[in-house]
């Protein structure tokens, strides 16, 4: 999409082509704005009318360039003519022989069966479904070409349901020059139509180079030996018969690698857009005296660690700003995230706003909600409890209270979202395990909490194990803590992958560890 001074440019990822898409808008010169491939309507494509369009729009297919980053999910190769004698079972190959005989074969399906040979070897073709027409030209004495899956049959090696050609004089048919693309596809798109939309596409941008921006500059392309543009997208639709096929199936090919740095260079710049945006948004300053942080400090039967000590800075450094936190703290379980949070809400609390303390499900919400009670109840602060559970008169309570501000701190699901929920004066949403709600939803939280153009600090807090620099890269909206240090006593949490054949071995352990008056728990998803 475009306007008069920008660009949006779609990035594909090379293993999920229909499915994951990273969106990010560039400024343009003035005299850059001109009929760029994702400005060309697929329609613009010969043989592609209204109906046809429809259909493709349900695989995210709506411009030209859109057909070009619709990326193939594998390839056959149909550039040699196998000897029948050289197939092996399970082998995708194209054969071409001559029909000996076909017959009609009766069992628990009729089916036409078509022997061919080519005096190497012999394959069965073997048809379920066939017409007369089809069994006519099948007949002895017709030369074929067939391109299939080579099984082990009752009577040697067979096809079933071939696409094949009739080879016509003594012209002999030209092999494929490329390897054979196989689309992602959808109800009443075929594979042939998607091959001759990708060769229309790829004509065009041969004839209109410049309508594919190249937007990495030479110095990047040259320090990560990345090809161009136009020339990766060629060679991902129309790899040469010598391609790695295994490369470009494990998706490291060079030609792959480009459209996947460019995927995440996109996605890096969005992020880091929303992030100059987020932070020209003005937010309430949580500064506080100081005084329920250090009363809880006080009660807590356990000191902070180190880490623990040195996030809760970061945090309150962050509050005290006029420009809205967007924080991301991670810890594994047992690490102390929770205490941790605590502190940010009172900080909140006594800077007189309110706190929403969102998670992802109604047992993870209640088992805050009672670690919060505890710590805060002492204090003289009720934390409210709001999930979608709650009905009729009990409903409309919490409501009220939320909306008065008498509720400070609320501990709920997705039930915050709900339309009617309104506060008084939010100044601090935290969120547990923020993936398995999504940056719309997030964001969603944050705009109910806006007041007089001021919204909320955000602390998300995950115990999912996060690389760094993977953290830097899918979280670069985000600023980043690490809570690296166990509280005294707690011993490591030990994270074990088991198959599911050994499920028996697992109900066991579990068993064993009940009849000791131990607990476990198991999460169905």
């Amino acid at each position: 999409m475009y306007s008069d001074s920008c660009l949006t440019i779609r990035c594909r990822s090379p293993h999920h082509s229909r499915n994951r898409s990273v969106t990010t808008t560039i400024p343009l010169e003035k005299d850059t704005v001109t009929a760029t491939l994702d400005r060309t309507p697929v329609t613009r494509l010969k043989g592609v009318g209204p109906r046809n369009a429809e259909k493709l729009k349900r695989l995210d297919i709506e411009t030209v360039q859109d057909v070009l980053f619709h990326l193939p999910l594998r390839y056959q190769d149909r550039t040699r003519i196998t000897p029948m004698g050289a197939a092996r079972h399970g082998d995708q190959t194209v054969v071409e022989g001559v029909v000996d005989h076909s017959e009609i074969r009766f069992g628990r399906r009729r089916s036409l069966l078509v022997h061919l040979s080519d005096g190497t070897g012999a394959v069965v073709l073997r048809f379920f479904y066939f017409s007369a027409t089809q069994q006519a030209n099948l007949s002895a004495g017709a030369r074929l070409r067939c391109f299939g899956e080579v099984r082990n049959g009752p009577a040697g090696m067979e096809m079933v349901h071939p696409e094949y050609k009739l080879v016509q004089g003594d012209e002999p048919l030209a092999v494929e020059e490329h390897l054979t693309p196989i689309y992602p596809t959808t109800d009443g798109v075929h594979q042939l139509t998607l091959r001759g939309l990708s060769d229309k596409a790829l004509a065009m941008l041969e004839t209109r180079p410049d309508a594919l921006p190249e937007w990495l500059p030479p110095e990047v392309r040259e320090r990560f030996h990345l090809p161009l543009l136009p020339d990766a997208i060629r060679y991902i639709h129309r790899p040469p018969p010598d391609a790695d096929q295994h490369r470009l199936f494990e998706g490291t090919h060079p030609a792959q690698r480009r459209l996947a740095f460019e995927e995440l260079l996109a996605h890096q710049i969005s992020l880091r857009q929303l992030r100059a945006r987020s932070r020209q948004t003005p937010a309430p300053p949580l500064t506080g005296d100081g005084a329920l942080r250090s009363r809880l400090l006080d009660g807590l039967p356990f000191q902070l660690t180190g880490a623990q000590r040195r996030v809760v800075e970061e945090i309150a450094r962050d509050l005290r700003a006029e420009r809205p936190m967007l924080r991301l703290v991670q810890g594994d379980v047992g690490s102390g995230k929770t205490v941790v949070a605590a502190l940010a809400a009172l900080q909140a609390v006594e800077a007189e706003h309110q706190v929403a303390f969102m998670a992802p499900t109604e047992l993870l919400a209640e088992q805050h909600f009672n670690s919060l009670r505890g710590w805060l109840e002492p204090l003289g602060i009720e934390a409210a409890w709001f999930t979608g559970r709650h009905k009729g008169q009990k409903r409309a309570e919490l409501l009220e209270a939320l909306e008065s501000g008498e509720a400070q701190v609320v501990v709920g699901t997705h039930a915050l979202f709900q339309e009617d929920v309104r506060f008084h004066a939010l100044g601090l949403v935290i969120i547990d395990e923020q993936h398995r709600f999504g940056v719309h939803q997030r964001m969603a939280l944050r705009e109910k909490g806006s007041i007089d153009g001021r919204v909320p600090h955000q602390l998300i807090m995950t115990a999912t194990p996060i690389p760094r620099t993977l953290a830097m890269t899918a979280y670069a909206d985000l600023d980043l803590s690490i809570i690296d240090e166990l509280p005294p006593g707690r011993t490591p949490v030990t994270t074990v992958v088991i198959p599911d054949s050994r499920r028996d071995e697992v109900v066991a352990r579990v068993s064993d560890a009940c009849a000791a008056g131990r607990q476990a728990y198991w999460v169905c998803t």
